[in-house]
Formats: structure tokens, C-alpha cells, sequence
């Protein structure tokens, strides 16, 4: 659980972090001390080295041997020397501060430096690290009297220093720079972890449990931002947040209280106009009978038969509304059956085309071939089809140019057969544009504001759909979406049929 916190993991990514990166510059500074240290051992070394030279050739330039033994044997004393001795080249030892050892070999470390051509070396000498520096003695011309003449070593002058000092020193250095660093990062890490958890894990911790309280539907829940750093701005974002969804969700309350009561009063109407069809359709029908029969009685010349005329067609129009109401009200139940769709599309415009307000349109089609059947009621969809188009036509009052497109698409891993219905009419408003499917909702001087409702409602019937796009001065566009379906699942009957 601990891990899986954004904070613990900045923490513990912190630490390490500090960790390496002080504990890298404590290695560098400690690895530079040390050098530093050396450094400062080898100069000490070599200045010791040049005075007891200096030294052991003033002796020997006036035959003073004994003189060289005392040197040797004074400056062996300082307890920073392990050893200070002159030995000849082929290793045997000629004067030491250690009197004991002279005609013995010398050591091998530092045999194999002067071999070696090496002026210093460090080695290990019972548990101890020494500084061996060794300096051939050449000949010059004042020591030809007793060496011989020419020019070369007639001895090596060893010096053995002790590290013991440097290296104590350079441990106590290593340990106080080894405290600090933990010091510093313990210090840091406990500094940065403070003020993650104090500045950051804390008002993220509150915002989590309000943005709770908020998905559990309690939108009165607010934040009191302390600072005015990101934190504080980020609660302020919160409250503004919570502020709009809770005017949201009362708009919608209203909204849907509202739509409730419309889908009420739908719903009353739907079943009050049901009845009042039924009402109204057979006393019309007898009318218009009762009128046609009238009017057969009249001369062709007489003027009352266009009075009996008009009069039909407002029957004619009468009966049309009542029947939009009932199938509104009471919708029939669809007869499913393999129906292709381009066919009904070329069979609609056919009868469109009989229509007095279609001669000056042109029509264009474009019907994607090989289209998969859909299982639909046919005379449905085509009373949808013959709606849409004919509402087309009737936008393009000065005439225009009719579009209709086929085609398939897939969806949710499902396929869906689509007509596109455009014209070049002025387009709907955008005001407008959300009303068209609301039932009564017309702009027509005749109409009921039932057709396009009605093609929805039949179309969910289908398990399709409806959308329409509009543009203001460049036209509308229906969209009308079929699913394309095997149909239903043989019986057993049928099963048995086609196996046999």
C-alpha cells in the first residue's frame, strides 16, 4: 500500500537521489583527500630525502665514511621513518640506520623500484602501508679519486616512510565526511518528505475524499484552499467545478421535470387522439360519401360542384390528420420481412415523382450496389422514406436538386444500412432544428408537426435511427440508419424442413 502512493514513491525516489548524488560527491572529496594527503607525505619525503643526499655527499666528498653511518642512524629515528639506508645495485646493503642489517639483502619492493627504474612505490609491510622512495648516488668527477673514472651508480640511497599518520588521518577524514553525508541526507530526506506530506499529500489526500463525496452525489461539499500556491488554486478549481455541476444538475432536474410533464400530456393525447380517430374517420367517411352522392345530382356547369370539391378536400385533409393521429397514438406492429433497400428507395421516388411539387426537382441517385438486406416492414419504411423526401421537396419551393445516397457502414461490430436524403433548400435554423421531431411542432400552414415523430417512432421500432444536418443557405441533410439483421431463428419446424 505504501508503494503505491504517488507521494511514497517521490519520496523514496528523493532519497535516492540525495543518496547518490551526495554520497558520489563524498567519494570525490574523500578520493581528492586522499590524494591531497599523499601528496603532501611524498613532498615531505622527497625534501627529507634531498637533505640526507645533500648530507651523505658532503661526507663523502672529503672520505668521511663514518660520518655517512651517523647520518643514516640519526635521521632513522623519526618515527614517521621506518628505514633509511644505501644499498648497491646489486642489492646488497652498504650503510643502514639499522646497523644490523648492512651487508644483507635488501628488501625486494625496493630492489625491484630502482630495477624498475621507479623513483617511489607504495607497498605493504607487516600490516603496514610504507612509502619507499629510492635515488641512485652518480659518480661525478670528485669521486673518481675513489670510485674510479667515469661516471656511474655506486649506490642507491633507500628511504622507507611510514603511512601509519596519513593513512589515520585520511580514515578520520573519511569518517567525518561518511557522518555528514548521512547527517545531510537524513537531514534533506526528512525535510522533503516534510514538506511533500505537509504541502502535497495532505491537500491531495482532501481533494480525493471531497471528488468522493461528489461521485456519491452530494454536490454541497467545498474546499477552503489555505495558500495560494498550485494546491489552493486546484481547490478553487474544485469548488467552481462543483458550483457548475450543481446548476447543471438542477437545469437538468427542471429540464426533466418538465420533458416528464410534456411525455405526461404526450401520452394523454396520444390515447385521447386514438379515440377521437376513430371517432372522427367514419363520420367523415360518411360525409364524403354523402357529399360524392350530392354532387352526381349537380349539372357539370353547375358552380356548387366546386364548392362540393373543396368541401372533399378538406375532408381529404381532415381524414389525413386523423390518421396521423392514430399512428401516432397507437402504431401498428410491424410485418418483418428481407427487404432491399435501394429497391424501396427507386419505388418511393417513383410515386414521388406523380407529385405535383416534384416537376421542378431534380433528382440524383446514388445507390451503392450490393447492399445487404434488412429485415424491416417494408411499407413502414417506405412511409418514412416518402415522408422525409416529400418534406425535401416541399422546402424547395422555387425547385432545386434532390440527393439520395445508399450505404453501409459498420458499427459497434454491427452493420448498418444508411439513405442520406439532401436538398438545396435554405436550410433549418438552428433554433428550429432541435423541434422538428417534437410531436405538433410544425412550421407548415397545413400540417400536424406528426410526420417526422412518426418516422422516429418507427425507426426505433427497427432498431434504427434518425439525424438530420442543416446548414443555412446551403441545405439539409436526413441521415437514416437501418441494422442489418439474418432475421429470426428458425423454428423447429423449419429446422426439420430444410434438413429434410
Amino acid at each position: 500500500m505504501f508503494f503505491k502512493s504517488l507521494i511514497s514513491r517521490v519520496i523514496i525516489l528523493n532519497i535516492l537521489l540525495l543518496t547518490v548524488g551526495i554520497g558520489t560527491f563524498t567519494l570525490f572529496h574523500i578520493r581528492r583527500e586522499q590524494i591531497h594527503l599523499i601528496g603532501a607525505t611524498k613532498e615531505s619525503a622527497e625534501l627529507l630525502l634531498a637533505t640526507v643526499e645533500r648530507a651523505i655527499f658532503n661526507s663523502m666528498r672529503v672520505g668521511n665514511s663514518e660520518d655517512v653511518q651517523a647520518i643514516l642512524e640519526m635521521v632513522g629515528r623519526s618515527h614517521s621513518l621506518t628505514n633509511v639506508r644505501i644499498f648497491h645495485p646489486d642489492g646488497t646493503i652498504l650503510k643502514s640506520a639499522r646497523p644490523h642489517e648492512i651487508g644483507g639483502p635488501v628488501d625486494s619492493f625496493d630492489l625491484a623500484l630502482f630495477q624498475n627504474q621507479r623513483a617511489e612505490g607504495i607497498f605493504r609491510v607487516n600490516g603496514e602501508e610504507v612509502l619507499g622512495i629510492v635515488k641512485p648516488i652518480v659518480s661525478d668527477e670528485r669521486c673518481f679519486l675513489c670510485h674510479g673514472i667515469g661516471r656511474k651508480v655506486i649506490g642507491v640511497l633507500n628511504l622507507n616512510f611510514s603511512l601509519a599518520d596519513t593513512t589515520r588521518r585520511l580514515r578520520d577524514s573519511s569518517q567525518f565526511f561518511m557522518i555528514s553525508t548521512v547527517f545531510i541526507i537524513v537531514l534533506l530526506s526528512v525535510g522533503v518528505s516534510f514538506i511533500l506530506l505537509r504541502f502535497l499529500r495532505s491537500p491531495i489526500s482532501t481533494i480525493a475524499a471531497r471528488m468522493a463525496e461528489v461521485e456519491a452525489g452530494d454536490l454541497s461539499v467545498r474546499m477552503n484552499p489555505r495558500n495560494d500556491d498550485e494546491m489552493g488554486s486546484l481547490m478553487r478549481s474544485f469548488n467552481s467545478m462543483v458550483d457548475n455541476l450543481e446548476k447543471a444538475k438542477q437545469e437538468l432536474e427542471r429540464y426533466h421535470y418538465r420533458q416528464m410533464e410534456r411525455a405526461d400530456r404526450l401520452a394523454s393525447v396520444g390515447e385521447m387522439s386514438t379515440g377521437i380517430a376513430h371517432e372522427i374517420k367514419n363520420p367523415l367517411a360518411g360525409i364524403s360519401g354523402a357529399i360524392s352522392v350530392l354532387a352526381n345530382d349537380f349539372p357539370e356547369s353547375d358552380p356548387r360542384r366546386t364548392i362540393v370539391h373543396q368541401v372533399l378536400e378538406q375532408i381529404a385533409r381532415l381524414d389525413k390528420t386523423a390518421t396521423d393521429l392514430l399512428h401516432f397514438g397507437r402504431p401498428g406492429k410491424p410485418e418483418f420481412s428481407f427487404a432491399d433497400i435501394n429497391a424501396m428507395v427507386k419505388k418511393t421516388l417513383f410515386f414521388v415523382s406523380q407529385h405535383p411539387e416534384a416537376r421542378n426537382i431534380h433528382r440524383v441517385q446514388e445507390l451503392t450496389r450490393d447492399l445487404s438486406s434488412v429485415w424491416v416492414d417494408e411499407k413502414q419504411i417506405q412511409q418514412v422514406l416518402f415522408n422525409v423526401i416529400i418534406n425535401a421537396i416541399q422546402a424547395m419551393k422555387g425547385g432545386g436538386t434532390l440527393t439520395i445516397r445508399t450505404d453501409s457502414v459498420q458499427k459497434e461490430g454491427k452493420e448498418f444500412v444508411r439513405v442520406f436524403i439532401t436538398d438545396t433548400a435554405q436550410g433549418i435554423p438552428p433554433e428550429e432544428l432541435e423541434k422538428i421531431f417534437i410531436p405538433f411542432h410544425t412550421t407548415k400552414t397545413q400540417g400536424t408537426g406528426l410526420g417526422l415523430p412518426i418516422c422516429r417512432q418507427l425507426l426505433e421500432q427497427h432498431g434504427g435511427s434518425i439525424s438530420v444536418k442543416s446548414s443555412v443557405g446551403e441545405g439539409t441533410t436526413f441521415a437514416i440508419e437501418l441494422p442489418v439483421d439474418n432475421g429470426p431463428a428458425p423454428g423447429p419446424e423449419e429446422g426439420s424442413h430444410v434438413q429434410a
